[in-house]
């Protein structure tokens, strides 16, 4: 049953979204990849402007909810991060340490677990996939084009199930 007497849910990706990972891609082009070094540069992310723009306009109306493909080995990091940034606060959801299904398949899930108490009015996310996906179940997607695509880290989310 959805709760329509609270304000609806803005979900937000990461990276690529929210954080430049471009400095950090390297550790993903060689093999086998880099996962550890990966994740331990993501503290060092630029914010990207127009995704943050995105979180903040969308805060006065809506819940923001942050739905990320990094593994919860690194939530620490993630809410210093997001704290750093100004980002609202908001819950975090993040795949398990273990769990290497494709990222389309894993956000699609837990976007359909937040529908079923709350509205959820946008998925804001760089993946085409997840995007095409969200909105073939019925979800507002916008898809955030303001980062350069990442054939190595597209593979990753998709092949390896990492990110």
């Amino acid at each position: 049953m959805i709760d329509s007497s609270g304000r609806p849910i803005a979900v937000f990706d990461l990276d690529n979204t929210l954080a430049d990972t471009a400095h950090r891609q390297r550790f993903l082009e060689s093999r086998p990849r880099d996962w550890d070094a990966f994740f331990a540069a993501a503290p060092e992310d630029p914010p990207i402007p127009q995704g943050v723009a995105l979180a903040l306009a969308q805060a006065e109306e809506c819940e923001v909810v942050y739905l990320t493909g990094r593994p919860e080995r690194c939530r620490r990091d993630t809410l210093e991060w997001l704290a750093a940034q100004g980002l609202p606060e908001g819950r975090v959801y993040m795949r398990r340490n273990d769990d290497r299904r494709p990222a389309r398949r894993t956000k699609l899930e837990i976007l359909r677990r937040l529908a079923r108490s709350r509205r959820v009015r946008m998925l804001v996310d760089d993946d085409a996939l997840v995007c095409d996906d969200a909105e073939r179940a019925g979800f507002r997607v916008v898809l955030a084009r303001w980062s350069a695509p990442s054939p190595v880290l597209r593979e990753a989310q998709e092949g390896e199930g990492r990110t």
